[in-house]
């Protein structure tokens, strides 16, 4: 009567154990829902000419908001044009910054104000030592409401009286041509000769005498 006790309580066992397993096994897993991605924020660019496009880089690296700056060549004739080429002033193309910005964190009117105050509008084909067409100042609007923006932004500075005229170039953009590698963040790459560069050239001082160091 024991053996049959134990027997029967071992199949009991059995039957619950494997019973439970069965039902495990059998059953359908859930798969848990995955937590949802936050969305990519969302970027812009801007692309401005303010003469040595190393110096527009390394001015713009330092705004909060700039994600990313690449030297290049816009404004111009001939295709895929090389930096000899632009040198020689005979492609019309201007050295140019394409700039990568977040817009939640700085708008295009905040870029626009800063590129004016990094540079000096008041002359024509040139910025501080660098002359001739390739460094030329301009603004290259890719849309409608960028072109009315810096519209509005030069016609405020001519009416301010902060600045006797703007030579500033104000055009629809066109091709940009990103400049060979070794002028990319050429101001990391090469701090001495950059900042050599930058001091012989009078860069920062003209930008305090045409701004008041404002």
């Amino acid at each position: 009567m024991k053996n049959k006790l134990k027997l029967t309580g071992l199949a009991t066992a059995a039957v619950l154990l494997f019973g439970s397993i069965g039902y495990v096994v059998g059953a359908q897993p859930t798969k848990a829902a995955e937590p949802m991605k936050p969305a990519a924020a969302a970027t812009a660019t801007a692309i401005l000419a303010g003469g040595c496009f190393w110096c527009v880089e390394s001015d713009f690296d330092k705004l909060p908001g700039v994600i990313a700056t690449e030297s290049g060549y816009t404004a111009g004739r001939t295709r895929n044009p090389t930096y000899e080429q632009v040198s020689a002033g005979g492609t019309g193309h201007t050295e140019a910054v394409r700039i990568t910005y977040d817009p939640t964190k700085i708008s295009y009117p905040q870029l626009i104000e800063y590129f004016w105050r990094h540079i000096d509008p008041t002359v024509k084909d040139r910025q501080f030592c660098d002359v001739g067409t390739q460094y030329r100042s301009g603004i290259y609007w890719q849309n409608e409401d960028e072109r009315k923006i810096v519209e509005a932004s030069r016609d405020a500075l001519l009416k301010s009286g902060k600045l006797p005229r703007i030579h500033t170039e104000i055009a629809a953009a066109s091709a940009f041509y990103p400049a060979e590698e070794y002028h990319q963040d050429y101001y990391i790459k090469n701090p001495i000769r950059y900042s050599y560069y930058r001091s012989s050239c009078g860069r920062d001082n003209r930008v305090k005498e045409v701004w008041g160091g404002k």
